[in-house]
């Protein structure tokens, strides 16, 4: 889009921008996936080491302000 005029000109992407934008869209996906598996990670520790404080007899209103 020409921002001064506010043409704008449509054209079908090219093999080479075809395969950038697939590339972009794999990256993308990875990246997603391995934030999701870091969370879940993440989700587990806690719940395991409030599952060890609540063994040692802590409740859960002294787990929580830990």
């Amino acid at each position: 889009m020409n921002c001064a005029t506010g043409e704008q000109i449509e054209r079908p992407m090219t093999t080479e921008e075809i395969a950038q934008r697939a590339e972009t869209i794999k990256q993308f996906e990875a990246r997603a996936a391995q934030e999701e598996a870091l969370a879940k990670a993440k989700a587990a520790a806690k719940a395991s080491a409030e599952a060890k404080l609540a063994a040692l007899g802590l409740t859960a209103e002294e787990i929580a302000a830990l």
